[in-house]
């Protein structure tokens, strides 16, 4: 059967928003990916209208890579999921956007995740990357775990991970803490050592203090001391976070992430026994929620925007 012209069909556009980046990929009806474009940091927690002008660029950037003309922004139908948005006031005040598409559907980072990680509505998800935080959906009842932002919260992540390092590193310094070879590595990326690391962290993100924890995963798989109890402490935690989202009984339970695939061999065997490959990234997921809200949308029922 010859597929649909473009022309004849609802085109969407999949919104994956982190603290590091936006990625948004145009799709069809029939999940087809036609263009993605990747844009900066869109949590609106850390800058609501960096948050905007990030999913303005990758949308754009998608367009571009799909060869479709910028006035097909205007119909698109978007699905964005957006780290930040649980807080109930950033949901609210991106609600408000006068958005580019012809409808923005929004929901959490976590949403999409689980449902592109899973194909289907119920499933569980862990996310360890610059942040982390866990999410399960069961019987139209979510559970978030963590996600409360660095550094406040988000244990077991790339910044978390980051800012031990520094922190010992620096103790290591003063000779008040153990030698590590974190302070080789930490010190020629940073061309710094000492008082001089803390003038050149100063200001940082959540983003760059993620940039060390490739330093430490890998100290602690070489056998540093020091790295090995700061990726087993926060393996243990997102173990803790993979046992409680398992006993809402998803059936399915992923873990994705930058950080994933280092950290799963540190977990508890168990919880690490229960994790599944994400069947898509979370731009399809975006899509598939946006794909059920525009459709009742078009049967004129109540629409939820959310699921948090």
């Amino acid at each position: 059967m010859a597929k649909m012209p473009l022309g004849e069909q609802t085109l969407y556009i999949g919104i994956d928003g982190g603290g590091t980046k936006c990625r948004a990929s145009i799709m069809t009806e029939d999940l087809q990916v036609l263009g993605t474009g990747v844009g900066g940091p869109a949590n609106p927690f850390h800058g609501v209208q960096q948050a905007k002008d990030s999913i303005r660029t990758a949308a754009e950037l998608a367009l571009i890579d799909a060869g479709l003309p910028p006035s097909v922004m205007g119909e698109l139908v978007a699905g964005a999921g957006l780290a930040g948005v649980n807080v109930p006031s950033l949901f609210d005040v991106i609600s408000a956007w006068e958005h580019p598409f012809k409808h923005m559907f929004l929901t959490t980072d976590l949403h999409i995740a689980c449902l592109g990680a899973h194909n289907r509505d119920e499933g569980a998800v862990m996310i360890a990357g610059t942040g982390s935080c866990g999410y399960s959906f069961v019987k139209n009842t979510s559970l978030i775990l963590g996600g409360h932002g660095f550094p406040i919260g988000d244990k077991g992540s790339g910044a978390w991970m980051g800012l031990e390092a520094i922190q010992a590193v620096l103790l290591a310094s003063d000779n008040l803490g153990p030698a590590t070879s974190l302070s080789q590595s930490i010190g020629e990326f940073l061309q710094a050592e000492g008082v001089m690391i803390v003038d050149k962290m100063f200001g940082a993100k959540s983003s760059d203090y993620a940039k060390f924890a490739i330093f430490v995963v890998d100290a602690a798989d070489a056998g540093d001391a020091v790295a090995i109890d700061i990726v087993k402490e926060g393996a243990a935690y997102m173990s803790a976070v993979a046992r409680r989202l398992w006993n809402t009984g998803p059936g399915r339970m992923s873990i994705i992430g930058g950080l994933a695939p280092r950290l799963i061999p540190w977990m508890d065997q168990e919880m690490a026994n229960n994790i599944s490959p994400a069947l898509y990234q979370p731009e399809f997921g975006a899509v598939y929620f946006a794909k059920q809200r525009f459709k009742l949308t078009n049967n004129n029922e109540s629409v939820l925007t959310t699921a948090i």
